[in-house]
C-alpha cells in the first residue's frame, strides 16, 4: 500500500509557516496529480497547492485555519491500486464535444441521452436558488459570458466549484452547454440572503468569515452585529500599514493630470490591442511607463532608509497594488526600467491575473522599490495612500473623469484625474516630491499618440 505524505510547502526562503485556508478535497475524494488539493496563506501571499500524486485523500491531519511550520505533514494520500476509486463507466463517459462534468458539486451531475444512435452526456445544471451578488469573476469567465450571451443575473446563479464558490471556466462552459441543450430553467430572481457562516465578500470590503467569540458576542449582540475573522493576509497588511505610519513621516502632494490624449490613444487601439495580445488595454501601463521614466530622472524616490543611510536603488521594481478576494496584494514588476510599453503591459496583466487566481509566489511580492495604487478603479477621486515599507514613496491615481477646464483662457472639456504622491519626509522634501510628480504629469499629458503596437 502506497501512502503519500502531503506537507506544508515552503513558499520562499523567508517563509517559516503557513495557514490552511481551505481544503478543496475531503477525505475519500479522488484527486489527480497536480489538481488543486488545498489553499494556504502565508505572511506574503495566498496560494493554491497542487496534489503531489494521484490517488485518494485518506486523511487530513491539519484542519482549516490552523497554522503549522513548513514541511509539516498535513494530509495523506493513498495511491495503492487496490484503493477503491470512483470510475466513470463507458456508458457515462463524456464525449470530446462536451466539457467534462465531475461530482465536485451536488448541483452539477451527468445525465445520459441518446443522439443519432450514440450515447452523449448532457450536463444538468441546477442554478442556485439565490443569486450570489458581489462574487468575483475572472476576466476569462466574464469574456465567455459576454461571448455566449450569459447575463450578469444568470452568472450570479451559476454554481461555482472554485474557492468560496467562485465560478470557474469549467463551470460556465458546463452551464453554456446545458443552456444550449435546453437543460436550464431559471425561476424568478430572488434577493440574496446571507448564509450564516458563509464568507462576506465585497459588502464588507474583504473576504471574511463569521466567527463566534463569547466575550465579543456579549458586547456586540446578534443580529445587530456580525463578528468577522480577519484573514492572514489582512492581518499582515494591517500590521504593515501601522508600522509604516510609525516609521515614516508621511507628506502628500496632489497634482491634476490631463489624461485626454491617453484616453483617445487607448480608445483608438483597444480593440486591435486585445486581438493581438489576448487581454484588455488598460490605463495602468501608460501610468507605469510614465512613473518608470520619472524615476530615472529623480532616482532618490526609488530608495530606502537604513538608520542614517540612504540606499538608492539603481533598478526599478515596481509594485502594483491589486484588489483581490483576500484584500490588497502588491505584486512586483521586476526590473521595470528594462521594459518598453508593451513589456510593461504584459507584465502588469500577468501579475494581476495571477493575483486574482492565487497563483503568485512569494518572490512575486518581494523586492519592490516603488508602488502604484490605482484606487480610481473604484471611483475614488483623491486618496492618500500609505507608503509600502521600506520604500519612501507611493503614487495613488484617482478616477479619470470628464471635467470642465480652462485652456488658454477658453473653456474646454477634458478627461482629467488627480494623482497623489505620499512620500517619506525624512529624505524626500516637498520640492523633490513636487518635481517628481509633475514629471509624471508631463509624461502623460505629452504622450506620443502616434505610438502603435
Amino acid at each position: 500500500m502506497a501512502r503519500v505524505e502531503v506537507v506544508m510547502p515552503q513558499m520562499g526562503e523567508s517563509i517559516a509557516e503557513g495557514t490552511i485556508v481551505k481544503w478543496h478535497k475531503k477525505v475519500g475524494d479522488d484527486i489527480k496529480k497536480d489538481e488543486t488539493i488545498l489553499e494556504i496563506s502565508t505572511d506574503k501571499v495566498d496560494s493554491e497547492i497542487p496534489s503531489p500524486a494521484a490517488g485518494v485523500l485518506s486523511e487530513i491531519v491539519v484542519n482549516e485555519q490552523e497554522t503549522v511550520a513548513v514541511q509539516t505533514v498535513i494530509a495523506y494520500l493513498e495511491t495503492d491500486g487496490d484503493v477503491v476509486t470512483k470510475e466513470t463507466s463507458k456508458e457515462t463517459a463524456p464525449t470530446s464535444e462536451m466539457p467534462k462534468v465531475t461530482a465536485e458539486s451536488e448541483s452539477v451531475t451527468p445525465e445520459i441521452t441518446v443522439s443519432k444512435g450514440r450515447e452523449r452526456v448532457v450536463p444538468v445544471v441546477q442554478p442556485l436558488e439565490r443569486p450570489v451578488a458581489g462574487r468575483f469573476y475572472s476576466p476569462l469567465v466574464m469574456n465567455i459570458a459576454r461571448t455566449e450571451g450569459v447575463s450578469m443575473s444568470e452568472l450570479e446563479r451559476i454554481p461555482g466549484s472554485g474557492t468560496d464558490g467562485r465560478v470557474t471556466k469549467k463551470d460556465i462552459l458546463t452551464y453554456v452547454e446545458a443552456k444550449k441543450l435546453g437543460a436550464i430553467t431559471l425561476g424568478a430572481p430572488v434577493s440574496p440572503v446571507p448564509t450564516p457562516g458563509a464568507p462576506l465578500e465585497r459588502a464588507v470590503g474583504v473576504v471574511a468569515k463569521e466567527v463566534e467569540v463569547a466575550e465579543l458576542r456579549k458586547k456586540y449582540p446578534a443580529p445587530q452585529h456580525d463578528i468577522l475573522q480577519m484573514s492572514t493576509v489582512l492581518q499582515k497588511m494591517a500590521e504593515h500599514m501601522v508600522k509604516s505610519v510609525h516609521t515614516s513621516p508621511h507628506v502628500e502632494a496632489i497634482h491634476e493630470v490631463d489624461m485626454t490624449n491617453i484616453v483617445k490613444h487607448r480608445n483608438q487601439h483597444a480593440v486591435e490591442f486585445e486581438k493581438k495580445e489576448g487581454f484588455k488595454l488598460t490605463f495602468t501601463p501608460y501610468i507605469v511607463d510614465a512613473v518608470v521614466k520619472a524615476i530615472k530622472k529623480y532616482p532618490l524616490v526609488n530608495s530606502s532608509v537604513e538608520g542614517d543611510k540612504i540606499i538608492k536603488k539603481n533598478f526599478v521594481n515596481l509594485g502594483i497594488a491589486v484588489a483581490s478576494d483576500n484584500g490588497l496584494i502588491v505584486p512586483v514588476v521586476k526590473h521595470a526600467e528594462e521594459k518598453n510599453f508593451l513589456g510593461l503591459a504584459r507584465a502588469v496583466n500577468d501579475l494581476a491575473s495571477r493575483t486574482r487566481n492565487k497563483k503568485l509566489t512569494p518572490e512575486d511580492v518581494q523586492g519592490g522599490t516603488f508602488t502604484i495604487s490605482n484606487f480610481g478603479v473604484f471611483g475614488t477621486m483623491v486618496g492618500t495612500p500609505i507608503i509600502n515599507q521600506p520604500q519612501v514613496a507611493i503614487l495613488g491615481t484617482g478616477a479619470i473623469k470628464k471635467r470642465v477646464v480652462v485652456i488658454d483662457d477658453a473653456i474646454a472639456i477634458r478627461s482629467t484625474a488627480y494623482f497623489t504622491l505620499s512620500f517619506d519626509h525624512r529624505i524626500v522634501d516637498g520640492a523633490l516630491g513636487g518635481m517628481f510628480l509633475e514629471e509624471i504629469v508631463q509624461k502623460l499629458q505629452n504622450f506620443d499618440t502616434s505610438m502603435k503596437f
